[in-house]
């Protein structure tokens, strides 16, 4: 991965590399495994948020959220292990390592789980619970490592999953950003899929770029079928990815839209394909996703609403008879808790006002006054302080747990104690897994980021809702009298917003 520009290295015109291509086969009726669920994806017209917007062209959406995993990353993640596969250097019993946050994690493990590979995955405690229960479903083994941790530390996720790539015998990482096979990948399989629905008439395709593979294939291949059709970039505010530099003057900094953008350009990029880029905000990326479910049931991810935004302004110039082409990265199964939610927009900024107002009534119609103590949940497994840290492992694993209330010998509650930061310090050295409980555990009193925050079974349901835009799980507590000034708290359940869904369900 580099840090500074560079021109794509990945040359996939058939003769030029020593790559291999595939011609583009039809899905047979039965699979031989889910891999086989992998492209001929659905182009889906968007009649209703074309019309909405006064377009005169034809607006279509490439929909690789059909992928088997659930996002277009599917396609890269299948062949660059197959392309391994076939020079050698992936065998049975190999383990594949990867540091990501992201899709192409999951469609590695996806790969695995059918292969017999073993897969390990190390991602940063912020990253979202969605994420880390599908790779835990798909038997990846998940090692969370400090967010604050710099990506070059010695406990960040990319040097965790380095070192375990020395350490671990027959492992391999493998690069989507150097791979070659990223864009050969959707040269031979996207873009063949979008020529061929389209009966090779298209006038403008618009993508975000991430890594570029999937710009680079694409619109290489188009270009060759289809010379005069515009290729339009969508890039965020903050990265720097568009050209002409001047479209970047906003210093590289974060945005909330996943999978897209950088502050370097990858070498799988080739931006010498892109006709014109098109900078994209947050809110209108988010409005434009959840739009795309609301009114064209298409349940996907931020950065598709990002592209779609980017497409329809890009599409305002073209009449009748033309045709634009999009592509919906991703689904909404990993940002349930972000851009879906209202409360996670309002936060943000990303809620208008009069959308805000009507969320606000329908919320407080959904949980009618209801109390914590409505969720009827079961009594918390709690640890003391003093145990041994892999007792701590052993009964977090036993009941699928991935914290745990930590208690003094008296019963009062102290902290609490993750799966992800135990593993995280035992890999790294920082402790042995002989070491107390007490030695890993997140103090509520002194640990700004862990602060206690007071649960009680009276507490509304609203706002234990509000509650979870910034946090995995919640204690429910209830106050003990130490003396006239002070009290204490003990432990008597852990919530998550998994008790909420349910919750939700039960009663419609």
């Amino acid at each position: 991965m580099g840090d500074h520009e560079m021109a794509c290295t990945c040359s996939i015109v058939p003769g030029s590399q020593p790559h291999r291509h595939r011609e583009l086969q039809p899905e047979p009726p039965i699979l031989d495994s889910i891999l086989g669920h992998i492209g001929n994806t659905p182009l889906v017209r968007l009649s209703r948020i074309a019309k909405a917007e006064g377009l005169q062209c034809e607006l279509l959406a490439k929909c690789e959220f059909f992928n088997a995993g659930g996002s277009v990353k599917d396609r890269i993640a299948s062949r660059i292990i197959e392309e391994a596969e076939r020079d050698g250097r992936i065998k049975p019993g190999y383990t594949i390592i990867e540091a990501t946050s992201g899709n192409t994690g999951i469609g590695l493990a996806m790969a695995c789980a059918v292969k017999g590979y073993k897969c390990i995955i190390t991602l940063p405690e912020k990253m979202s619970q969605e994420k880390v229960d599908v790779l835990r479903a798909l038997g990846a083994q998940t090692i969370r490592t400090p967010t604050e941790a710099a990506w070059d530390s010695p406990e960040s996720h990319i040097s965790v999953a380095n070192r375990l790539h020395k350490e671990i015998p027959n492992s391999i990482i493998l690069g989507q950003y150097e791979s070659p096979y990223n864009p050969v990948a959707h040269y031979d399989g996207t873009a063949e899929e979008i020529l061929a629905a389209c009966n090779n008439q298209l006038d403008m395709l618009v993508l975000g770029a991430g890594t570029g593979g999937t710009l680079t294939g694409i619109a290489r291949k188009i270009k060759e079928r289809c010379p005069e059709c515009l290729i339009v970039g969508a890039d965020p505010v903050g990265s720097i990815l568009a050209q002409p530099d001047s479209l970047n003057q906003e210093a590289a900094g974060t945005y909330f839209v996943e999978g897209i953008g950088y502050d370097f350009i990858p070498d799988t990029l080739d931006r010498q394909l892109v006709d014109h880029w098109i900078k994209i905000t947050d809110k209108p990326s988010f409005t434009m996703a959840r739009r795309l479910i609301r009114e064209e049931g298409l349940l996907c991810g931020g950065s598709s609403g990002g592209a779609v935004w980017a497409a329809v302004e890009a599409a305002r110039s073209l009449g009748p008879g033309k045709r634009v082409v999009t592509l919906l990265p991703d689904s909404v199964r990993n940002y349930m808790t972000r851009f879906l939610n209202d409360d996670w927009m309002k936060k943000h900024g990303f809620l208008d006002e009069d959308e805000e107002m009507r969320k606000q009534n329908e919320r407080n119609a959904q949980w009618s006054g209801a109390r914590v103590k409505d969720l009827n949940l079961k009594r918390a497994v709690v640890i003391e302080m003093k145990t041994p840290v892999m007792d701590a492992v052993e009964l977090m694993k036993a009941n699928g747990f991935d914290q745990l209330p930590v208690i003094s010998s008296s019963g009062i509650l102290r902290g609490i104690v993750t799966l992800g930061n135990v593993l995280s310090l035992i890999t790294t050295g920082r402790v042995t897994s002989d070491a107390q409980v007490s030695n890993v555990m997140f103090r509520f009193q002194t640990r700004s980021s862990k602060k206690f925050r007071e649960i009680t079974p009276e507490t509304p349901l609203a706002e234990l809702d509000r509650f979870f835009e910034n946090n995995i799980a919640g204690i429910v507590t209830e106050r003990l009298s130490i003396d006239e000034d002070r009290v204490a708290f003990t432990p008597v359940h852990v919530v998550t917003a998994v008790d909420l869904l349910t919750y939700l369900m039960q009663k419609k």
